[in-house]
């Protein structure tokens, strides 16, 4: 068995620049750090820019020096989480390389829930920036005059199926790992599966905020009924 890659993160497509120094860098992990803290504080709605830089002890210039505005800024939170996700699993699968179907479902769910319970931000934003509510501009936060030019980043980052994507990152992961194409039909089957693990871990995280157990279970047994055969 070969070694399981990583698939290779990306800038995300929200960002205004990217950064090349380390210290730029790292000014810019803080203010994603800051937005994921303040997500699970106030949530979606309540969040501004500025109240980001405040967090993060970063002007507000730095802010804009990144995103044109909050969703911008989400959405590369959102990328930084796939980023994250597509790293854990393929430790995950690189540490077990016998590891058959059945537990490479596992590893895919597992990593899953771990980080709808531990990684700040993450229960309200996984991969995906929030759809937007009535009266919430992609030019910027309400009131607060944010500097133009980040609007179209944003809606463009907006428009991409955040599913997709994922369905991607462990398509190519398993594919390596299982030694077998990945093809349309693997893709397909992915992509169901994804959109069903979806749907029942945000039930089991409505019903218990730690994430109901049976409702997990329930999924896994979906998962390994749906998938394993075509992974085997």
């Amino acid at each position: 068995m070969v070694p399981v890659p990583q698939t290779r993160p990306q800038n995300p497509p929200a960002l205004r620049r990217t950064p090349v120094q380390q210290r730029s860098a790292e000014r810019l992990a803080r203010i994603l750090d800051a937005c994921a803290g303040l997500l699970d504080e106030s949530g979606y709605e309540q969040l501004s820019t500025r109240a980001v830089a405040a967090r993060a002890g970063v002007p507000i210039g730095s802010v804009y020096r990144f995103f044109g505005n909050k969703r911008a800024m989400v959405a590369a939170l959102a990328h930084r989480n796939l980023d994250e996700y597509a790293r854990r699993i393929s430790d995950r699968l690189a540490a077990a390389p016998l590891l058959d179907a059945y537990g490479a479902i596992d590893g895919v769910l597992d990593e899953f829930i771990e980080m709808k319970r531990t990684v700040p931000g993450f229960a309200l934003v996984d991969f995906g920036v929030p759809a937007a509510a009535p009266g919430d501009s992609a030019e910027g936060d309400a009131g607060e005059g944010e500097r133009g030019g980040g609007g179209e980043e944003a809606t463009e980052s907006a428009a991409e199926d955040p599913n997709r994507l994922v369905v991607e990152r462990i398509c190519e992961l398993l594919a390596t790992h299982l030694n077998r194409p990945a093809d349309d039909g693997l893709r397909r089957k992915v992509l169901v599966g994804v959109e069903t693990a979806d749907a029942l871990v945000r039930l089991a995280f409505r019903t218990d905020p730690a994430g109901d157990p049976a409702l997990i279970d329930e999924t896994r047994q979906l998962l390994y009924a749906y998938l394993a055969p075509s992974l085997a």
